[in-house]
């Protein structure tokens, strides 16, 4: 048997079990060890390629750091004084929870880093409240998994981390690139969220109360501060990533054990509406003990132990595809579309389509190293086109078949995912514009970096 048959049989093989639902990471696994059986490549160099990641990865220390600030935060409580500050602000605007909880999602994301992790805590929060307030369950779902999309783009971000070590960019001026295009994706949203909200007349609308958007402020002034902490050190040369990470977490447990304790003294409930609360009870959250942190920190061990994993042996991965020469096939395609725009949006229709299927994690990996070398060839800066690939990536997240942010808003609202889908249509217009102008608009990703 020839050796592009045994390569074709295996790669069908892994398919399959990638569409019987085996994990990501054993499917990738084992399509390295048959490719290297088939190219006579020694196994040594799979735990080699494994070590190294993990050894020389000094980056990649942000990405688990990360994953635990946004679950402390969520256990404390900040995420909640969050929601209620963006809900104090446009609550008076018809659709107004709708467009609180996108805000929220842009103000999560800017402290986690995750597109699950902002689904899950905001959907888990606001879709309660959204269904009383008189919006379509479906949309409320959809709402959630829509603004889950930009978790890996607001920095601080997981994946660009991972596209960032890949390609040897500067994490920090990753993160400083997706501060507009993120911004741009949530005011998207929240338009088209206003515009079917208005047409269908959901939700009840509230008075604007300077009162409460003043005391909601108050009560979200530790997420504030985390968010500027985090931007502030990148920004200035403080942190590196990893150590703003570091110090994140630092900061979320000093806060979870300093506070719990004295809100308890105050014989307070947390559950009560913010008019009953006065201005001293809202300068702290509700925290957490000492006694629930192992529990964080290993749910946090769980997401990095599904990770990381699946970082290293996509690194071996992208080897092996090198020595079949994927690489050159897919990269003779793209650059014979022509000229820059043709080849920038061939480019950014693979991104999109490869989204469909497949989590942004092994998207980035896989065709990140191909694809980022065709697009500096015909001038486009590479951390403009880090931006333009994240955000294709991120829309992979409401896109059927795969569609993660689906999935988790549907497990936490308990919608069946496929009553969701349509009303993940005008937020996928509303990101698919604003991806297009990030393309076009080159400024939207590198205005905001710093002179070097």
């Amino acid at each position: 048997m020839s050796d592009g048959t045994l390569v074709t049989l295996i790669s069908v093989g892994v398919t399959v079990l990638f569409m019987l639902g085996v994990p990501v990471f054993l499917v990738i696994g084992y399509w390295v060890i048959g490719m290297s059986f088939v190219l006579s490549l020694p196994l040594l160099n799979i735990g080699a390629a494994l070590s190294d990641v993990f050894t020389d990865g000094f980056a990649l220390l942000a990405m688990p750091l990360f994953i635990l600030t946004g679950d402390l935060i969520n256990r404390s409580g900040i995420a909640r004084r969050l929601s209620d500050f963006a809900y104090a602000c446009l609550g008076w605007i018809r659709g107004g929870l709708a467009m609180a909880s996108l805000g929220a999602c842009g103000l999560f994301a800017a402290i986690s880093g995750s597109n699950s992790a902002t689904t899950a805590t905001i959907g888990s929060m606001l879709h309660p409240e959204m269904v009383k307030g008189g919006y379509d369950e479906r949309f409320s779902a959809a709402t959630a998994a829509a603004g889950g999309t930009v978790g890996i783009i607001i920095p601080p971000s997981i994946i660009f981390i991972v596209y960032g070590f890949l390609m040897n960019l500067p994490i920090s001026d990753l993160f400083v690139a997706g501060i507009i295009p993120g911004a741009l994706m949530v005011l998207a949203m929240m338009t088209a969220a206003f515009l079917l909200c208005w047409k269908n007349k959901w939700g009840i609308i509230i008075g604007l109360s300077a009162s409460r958007v003043i005391k909601t402020a108050i009560g979200a002034w530790l997420g504030f501060f985390a968010i500027g902490l985090v931007l502030w050190g990148i920004y200035t040369g403080k942190f590196s990533p990893t150590e703003a990470a570091g110090v994140t977490v630092g900061f979320c447990v000093i806060v979870g054990f300093v506070c719990l304790p004295l809100y308890r003294l105050m014989g307070k409930r947390e559950d009560r509406p913010v008019e009953d609360k006065s201005y001293g009870e809202m300068l702290l959250v509700q925290g957490f003990t000492p006694m629930e942190l192992p529990s964080i920190t290993m749910r946090s061990a769980q997401i990095t132990g599904i990770l990381a994993p699946l970082i290293a042996v996509s690194v071996v991965m992208q080897q092996i595809l090198s020595v079949l020469g994927a690489q050159q096939v897919i990269g003779d395609f793209v650059t014979g579309m022509g000229g820059y725009y043709a080849v920038l949006f061939t480019a950014m229709a693979i991104v999109f389509v490869s989204g469909m299927v497949l989590e942004s994690l092994p998207v980035t990996i896989i065709l990140a190293p191909i694809l980022a070398p065709i697009a500096h060839d015909i001038g486009v800066e590479p951390v403009q086109f880090a931006v333009i690939f994240l955000v294709g990536a991120s829309i992979g997240f409401i896109t059927p078949p795969y569609g993660l942010n689906l999935y988790v808003a549907s497990g936490v609202t308990g919608v069946p995912y496929f009553r969701l889908l349509p009303y993940t249509v005008p937020y996928l217009v509303a990101l698919l514009s604003v991806w297009i102008i990030t393309a076009l608009v080159p400024e939207l990703s590198t205005l905001l970096l710093p002179e070097r």
